[in-house]
């Protein structure tokens, strides 16, 4: 009996955190400043920054295929995202967590400490109320019980510390984040500026803020980050921390305050709900590599697996007050599920700026804000899309000679003509048929039931398509741009990353699942602070929104704990 105490008690923290990437690190870093034993549990392996990067730097030559995976080592892989050498490191085997697609969707995961902040695209622009004002004006959704006032000292706090490059816009519809010196335009896109000045004034072609440090601060020292080198090798994981990872910044920060233990290879089962307390009292997992279940205890949880394994974990912790899930008592955890579209793609050439040619790499691109519906409905649809611009000019070579033609040729490429392109990232409006659910038959290696995706473009999708492809050939036009191409590419949901919804937020219990600080109306110390929190999407590219919005969660709930309210 005591050996079962003393068990119990060496597996209870102050704090459980699921997930451990941007979300999760975040908020392994605000328990821990604030002297809380924390858990992190992750379901991937362990990754060191700089020691676990094997690829970071490497030069083309330095690869057996110059990067190409033979076939032989691609089978397996999931959507064969990542399939380059330099990367495959953290590619996902499908078998690893088998999925039930009942339409067509893909769904990308990054299963490791650190997750998808190795991997993402690091584009970090604020909301805005005309954002978070959208579900109550057009209706679809629900409410948002918060606004840009209640996440701005967040955001400011999330970008100090992360490190953001930009400029200040002064755009209502993209307040200003707190920024280090922006990356340079290209000539192309400066021109493209200028011409959208004159022929489209409601339009801005700025810089797009990113998670990269330009002008290390103090605090980015502390955190022994350095300046960006503008390698562009950002998914193999960065040796000087650069960029904002949770790898490179916020768990290192949580585990020098001795407050924290990482344990990856941990595949959360669900959540641990005491009747009789009426609150959750712990986490149940599966070791991942022995397949053992194991228990720990903590007074608040944070759910950061990630949007879609963080809904199907709660809907996985089921108990006789919550049969339906955890917090689910309305029936909605899982629906309104929403993403990004990115279906739109254009691309388009310019004969001038002959003289000039792209020297050097740069890591972000260039963004035009939303302008569609901002302030009224005035389109044939709800909502509006963003556009990123980038272009450049490189080297083409002729390699269908041989001989002495074709060594003369290689040692003096021709420039070609300036390029440029564009994608759209459109908002999704959540609609309840876009769901996510469990099986209740089919189970993957852990015993944990399977995810089914039951999701689709709508109407409303598609006619925001439409509008992108047309007015990216107007505004491409309009510059005197030639070889103008502009489709929807009819690309599967879920494409490009960004999942959304699932726990939305909400002032109303019968229609949302976590209050304005993101704790379950029906179990507070239980909080959800990734994508699944959302009540919709904006066009923002939304990690930085993920961060604010744990910080300000888990300042929130200490404050609660401390006067005994979870």
């Amino acid at each position: 009996m005591n050996f079962n105490i003393d068990s119990i008690k060496k597996r209870t923290y102050d704090a459980i955190v699921i997930g451990s990437g941007a979300s999760g690190g975040w908020a392994a870093k605000e328990l821990c400043e604030k002297g809380l034993k924390t858990l992190v549990l992750d379901r991937g392996r362990d990754v060191k920054h700089i020691q676990d990067y094997p690829a970071a730097s490497k030069a083309p030559w330095d690869f057996e295929f110059r990067g190409t995976v033979p076939l032989d080592k691609r089978q397996g892989y999931t959507f064969g995202r990542f399939l380059r050498e330099e990367s495959l490191n953290f590619a996902l085997k499908e078998d690893e967590q088998p999925v039930i697609y009942e339409k067509p969707f893909r769904w990308f995961r990054g299963y490791h400490v650190g997750g998808k902040s190795l991997l993402w695209a690091r584009q970090t622009q604020r909301w805005s109320d005309y954002d978070f004002e959208g579900p109550s004006r057009d209706g679809f959704a629900v409410d948002w019980p918060i606004r840009y006032v209640d996440l701005a000292p967040w955001y400011k706090y999330v970008e100090l510390f992360a490190g953001i490059a930009g400029d200040k816009d002064g755009l209502p519809e993209l307040p200003d984040s707190e920024v280090q010196p922006a990356f340079e335009q290209s000539c192309i896109e400066v021109y493209f500026k200028e011409q959208l000045a004159k022929h489209f004034p409601d339009r801005s072609l700025i810089k797009a803020r990113c998670a990269h440090i330009t002008d290390p601060q103090p605090i980015h020292y502390q955190q022994n980050r350095g300046k960006c080198q503008n390698q562009t090798m950002c998914n193999r994981g960065c040796i000087y921390g650069a960029y904002f990872s949770s790898n490179a910044s916020t768990l290192p920060w949580a585990m020098k305050t001795g407050k924290m233990t990482l344990r990856p290879d941990s595949v959360v089962h669900s959540i641990l709900y005491d009747d009789k307390k009426g609150k959750a009292i712990g986490v149940r997992i599966i070791d991942r590599l022995t397949k053992e279940p194991m228990e720990f205890y903590a007074k608040i949880i944070f759910v950061n697996a990630s949007t879609i394994n963080s809904t199907a974990i709660l809907l996985n912790s089921k108990s006789s007050r919550h049969p339906n899930g955890l917090g689910n008592d309305n029936g909605i955890m899982g629906k309104y599920l929403a993403w990004h579209n990115y279906r739109g793609k254009a691309n388009a050439q310019y004969e001038g700026f002959k003289d000039k040619r792209t020297d050097g790499r740069n890591p972000t691109n260039s963004y035009i804000p939303r302008f569609r519906n901002v302030k009224k409905q005035e389109m044939d649809f709800l909502r509006g899309y963003a556009i990123g611009i980038g272009g450049g000019r490189g080297t083409k070579s002729d390699t269908t000679m041989i001989g002495e033609d074709l060594r003369d040729n290689l040692l003096s490429p021709k420039y070609g003509l300036w390029n440029i392109s564009s994608w759209m990232m459109g908002e999704c409006v959540p609609v309840e048929d876009n769901h996510l659910r469990l099986s209740p038959n089919k189970i993957d290696q852990y015993g944990i039931p399977q995810i089914i995706l039951s999701c689709e473009w709508k109407e409303n999708d598609i006619r925001m398509v439409k509008d992108y492809v047309e007015q990216s050939r107007e505004m491409f036009e309009k510059a005197g741009f030639i070889n103008i191409t502009a489709n929807d590419t009819a690309s599967a949901p879920g494409s490009d990353i960004h999942e959304m919804g699932g726990v939305r937020m909400g002032h109303d219990p019968k229609t949302s699942l976590l209050n304005k600080w993101n704790q379950l109306h029906s179990c507070p110390n239980v909080l959800v602070t990734d994508g699944a929190c959302m009540t919709s999407t904006g066009t923002q590219n939304p990690t930085l929104t993920f961060m604010a919005i744990t910080a300000r969660a888990a300042h929130h709930v200490i404050e609660e704990l401390k006067k005994g309210n979870v």
